[in-house]
């Protein structure tokens, strides 16, 4: 059988979407087999007993998965982490690594002028163009946040010339 350019694109896509979330049968796999499967995690931390791999994925890191590995290294389960349950969680006040511990990397930073801190931005998965933002102060805590339009979405007024 031969396949057409656009049939083998096609699959290579289907493919590559195979280790991007983790896989149904993750609890009792070993860290090794996670990371075969989904590659090497961006983050890892020892939390309570275990230790927790972090990856963050997905065009502009729409999704971030946590995988929660027991002491013995074995995976128990897996959390996308970047959703507005997660996000409504964030108020000022709050520290930054306890925002960081909760939603992972952000997708994107930027320093805000005067030394007034920072923004980081997360990407998610919504019916509506939007990102969750949170504003860091210089003293690494949480000033505000909440949801804006990320710049691929805004509108851009055209200027039409005679």
């Amino acid at each position: 059988m031969r396949l057409s350019s656009w049939s083998l694109a096609g699959l290579l896509a289907l493919a590559g979407c195979s280790s991007y979330a983790p896989p149904a049968e993750l609890a009792g796999m070993t860290r090794d087999q996670v990371v075969a499967r989904m590659g090497a995690p961006d983050t890892q931390q020892q939390r309570d007993g275990g230790t927790r791999l972090e990856y963050p994925h997905g065009p502009f890191g729409k999704h971030t998965w946590f995988v929660y590995l027991d002491s013995a290294g074995i995976a128990t389960r897996a959390e996308q982490v970047l959703t507005e349950a997660n996000f409504n969680r964030v108020t000022p006040g709050m520290d930054q690594d306890a925002v960081r511990n909760l939603l992972g990397r952000p997708g994107e930073t930027y320093m805000l002028g005067r030394s007034r801190g920072m923004v980081w931005s997360y990407r998610y998965e919504s019916a509506l163009c939007q990102w969750f933002q949170v504003e860091i102060s210089d003293a690494h805590q949480v000033r505000s946040a909440g949801y804006g339009t990320p710049p691929e979405c805004e509108r851009r007024d055209r200027i039409i010339f005679p």
